[in-house]
């Protein structure tokens, strides 16, 4: 059975990380007339990278994780899936250990989505809410109360 790990991002990663980056994330960012120069998807990768981790499928590389987790809540900053390994699961499977996780800790759960990634429609079915939008991404949060 195949197995989802995670390890620390490094910046010998940093090469893979725009790759996938580019490959992922072009399409939304030029729907959204967004730049996708290698600077801007550098200092995307860059920020907050010491909460990034690299999604390990059967030991390949095929994603990026990046969390940052606070007092009363869980930033979903990033996650990105390899195309080649999109539509079989597992980035539903790590949103849902992320929001299960955060309901067993009593936290919220929040991300940033560009209006223009399919992803926000997953996001819609795990139980996101949009709690606010701007002109290019929708703001969600996540929260379940257990008694």
């Amino acid at each position: 059975m195949a197995q989802i790990t995670y390890r620390t991002a490094k910046e010998s990663d940093l090469n893979f990380l725009l790759n996938l980056r580019v490959k992922t994330m072009n399409p939304h960012l030029i729907a959204s007339s967004l730049s996708t120069s290698v600077d801007s998807h550098m200092q995307r990768i860059k920020y907050k990278f010491d909460c990034a981790s690299i999604i390990e499928y059967n030991t390949i590389s095929i994603g990026l994780l990046k969390i940052e987790k606070k007092r009363d809540s869980i930033e979903l900053i990033q996650i990105q899936i390899a195309p080649l390994y999109q539509g079989q699961g597992i980035g539903k499977k790590i949103i849902k250990e992320i929001t299960d996780g955060a309901v067993s800790e009593g936290k919220s759960v929040t991300l940033d989505v560009l209006k223009s990634n399919k992803a926000q429609k997953l996001y819609l079915n795990i139980g996101f809410n949009i709690i606010r939008e701007n002109e290019y991404s929708y703001r969600m949060k996540y929260q379940k109360i257990v008694n």
